[in-house]
């Protein structure tokens, strides 16, 4: 499904981008602008328009931005509502001579959850025709309220094509399990500016 709303926004690639080993000195000779945009956006944690891409206050990768992506359970809320999911497509182009690997990744959100009720947050990405997909689960228990975040490493770098367009599949899950709480528990990847902010870092290297 095509996102009526595309962003795009240039990532200019510096000495922090580049992978562990890379020499300073190689940080000039690697500028390039890589460009990120939202192509396709599904499920019920993500309706048309609500999600969006951004560069990095560092330049260095970019942002995930949802407005509305809030699982519920508990005190009257839906069945359907305990469970969230955004299934993301994300178009990156990579300048000639350079590929790209996605280092690290940072979710945060915020939680209410009751006592005896736990969440689970989950994220997935690939790189379209890859077969490698890296995977970070979170748990969370109540009473729990307040800000959350975690951090997914990737152990392996998974490099995209050189000097290609190729497709980054995102996808994200919230799931709250009511157990023995009473009243309402909610779970979000909401952040202090109002969105859900989640941050892909870049490691760059020659092709």
């Amino acid at each position: 499904m095509k996102n009526s709303n595309r962003v795009m926004a240039a990532v200019l690639v510096t000495a922090l981008a580049l992978p562990l080993g890379t020499p300073a000195h190689a940080a000039a000779e690697a500028e390039a602008a890589i460009t990120v945009e939202v192509i396709a956006a599904s499920g019920s944690g993500c309706a048309p328009g609500t999600a969006s891409v951004v560069s990095n206050g560092d330049d260095t990768g970019f942002r995930v931005r949802y407005r509305d992506f809030v699982a519920e359970a508990g005190d009257g809320a839906a069945l359907i509502d305990r469970r969230k999911n955004c299934q993301l497509g994300v178009l990156v182009s990579i300048p000639d001579g350079w590929t790209i690997a996605i280092a690290s990744a940072n979710y945060r959100g915020k939680a209410s959850l009751r006592s005896g009720a736990t969440a689970l947050q989950r994220t997935s990405y690939y790189w379209q025709g890859s077969s490698a997909t890296q995977r970070k689960d979170a748990a969370f228990a109540g009473p729990l309220n307040g800000l959350w975040t975690t951090w997914d490493v990737a152990p392996v770098l998974t490099y995209a094509e050189c000097g290609s367009q190729s497709v980054l599949n995102v996808n994200t899950e919230l799931r709250i399990d009511p157990g023995t709480s009473t009243g309402l528990s909610t779970m979000s990847m909401n952040a202090t500016e109002g969105d859900v902010d989640t941050l892909f870092n870049f490691s760059l290297s020659h092709c």
